[in-house]
């Protein structure tokens, strides 16, 4: 049990990692926008351009936040 229990804790270190990674703000604002086109679809609003749009600003965000602190 101790070797399964292991292996689920760092399966979820490694996702969260790799979700979160670095900035957790990216990756809140981009939850965001897919809930928000989530219930958009829901009301059969085309909405299919704003996860795109959400993830190039905030990468560009992120690289000026990266660049600012080297």
């Amino acid at each position: 049990m101790k070797t399964v229990a292991s292996i689920v804790t760092s399966v979820l270190r490694f996702v969260y990692g790799f979700i979160v990674g670095d900035d957790w703000t990216v990756a809140a604002v981009v939850l965001l926008a897919l809930v928000v086109t989530g219930v958009l679809a829901a009301n059969r609003i085309s909405s299919l351009w704003l996860v795109p749009l959400v993830a190039i600003v905030m990468t560009a965000v992120s690289l000026r936040r990266s660049r600012r602190a080297s």
